[in-house]
């Protein structure tokens, strides 16, 4: 699988333009309209710049660098066999069917290959592809394949555990329901025990 790790929205500049932020706030006018409501009114006059600045910060994985973050290491490790693990790291991100809400934990833990990442790293990583559109196919591999990638470990085991609002808030509407996916690659793909000690660590 392709890692989009570009820290920029958009692979192909010459096929993608992005629009402006003028732009954006109109075509947000636009479906206040569609949905039956007076985007001029006083609750939401100013709807549209709140919105737009709210995709800011829910997109904002699309111009972050999965490579920077974890291009800083440390080889002091007193020789450090095992796995290590970080779990129930929480995340919200939005699928990309229905821009509904996708709420969860993703666990993440890589065998050391003379070298470790510091821990907020791997949150950080998570966020780069949580805070994009999303299958939790997709962003469960782009998470490990990005580990595997730029940190080398010997290997990578992902999890993710979350709750789709495309879902739950309609649809088929059912409540409580999780959705869980995994990833794993080297020692971890190729050893049951390790696998199985990653999940009942979880």
């Amino acid at each position: 699988m392709t890692i989009i790790d570009k820290p920029t929205a958009f692979q192909n500049e010459n096929e993608f333009e992005k629009p402006t932020r003028d732009e954006a706030e109109r075509a947000v006018k636009v479906l206040i309209k569609w949905a039956g409501d007076n985007p001029n009114r006083e609750g939401l006059i100013e709807t549209p710049k709140r919105v737009v600045k709210a995709f800011e910060e829910y997109f904002s994985g699309y111009y972050k660098d999965p490579k920077k973050i974890l291009e800083k290491t440390f080889s002091e490790t007193s020789n450090y066999q095992d796995f290590v693990m970080l779990k129930n790291i929480s995340f919200r991100s939005h699928c990309e069917h229905h821009l509904a809400p996708i709420i969860g934990s993703v666990s993440i833990a890589y065998m050391p290959n003379n070298s470790v990442v510091g821990i907020s790293k791997l949150a950080r990583i998570v966020d780069v592809f949580a805070k994009r559109l999303q299958t939790q196919e997709t962003m469960t591999a782009q998470i490990g394949n990005s580990v595997q990638q730029y940190l080398n470990p010997k290997g990578v085991a992902v999890y993710v555990s979350a709750e789709h609002h495309c879902m739950s808030s309609r649809g088929v509407n059912k409540l409580h329901v999780d959705m869980v996916t995994t990833h794993f690659l080297g020692e971890f793909k190729e050893r049951i025990e390790f696998q199985e000690r990653f999940l009942s660590s979880i």
